[in-house]
């Protein structure tokens, strides 16, 4: 997507990029894999952002936390039981939605974050904070 949205975002005389990433990109969760593509996201996204500041071109990356998707709830043997272990390890007491996300990326792409680049958005109701 950025390799072609960058050309078209110079000719327009700018943009905003939101990535969307993971709190797997900045702690360690088990899963090396998924943690180091993640982390990879993060910073692709700050490359990005110092790049093309000169071309009026923002980039930013949003890292949810648990939110409440069908990917969140396979897998498990027990879903109920994961989901009350995870909801456990909310400060909030309650999983993220879709539309928490969506707002993120609406205040990011938005002319109200015209001086937010490179920047890093954890939408985790205060999962990592602990």
């Amino acid at each position: 997507g950025t390799k072609h949205a960058i050309p078209v975002m110079r000719r327009s005389g700018g943009g905003s990029i939101v990535n969307i990433s993971s709190i797997s990109g900045m702690i360690a969760i088990g899963a090396p894999a998924y943690n180091a593509s993640k982390w990879a996201v993060r910073v692709f996204t700050k490359v990005t952002a110092v790049e093309h500041a000169k071309d009026n071109i923002r980039c930013n990356s949003i890292h949810p936390g648990p939110i409440d998707t069908p990917m969140i709830r396979e897998g498990h043997a027990d879903p109920e039981a994961a989901e009350q272990q995870r909801l456990s390890l909310v400060p909030l007491g309650r999983l993220g939605t879709v539309e928490d996300i969506a707002y993120g990326v609406l205040y990011l792409a938005s002319d109200e974050a015209a001086f937010v680049t490179g920047s890093e958005l954890v939408i985790d109701g205060g999962f990592i904070a602990q």
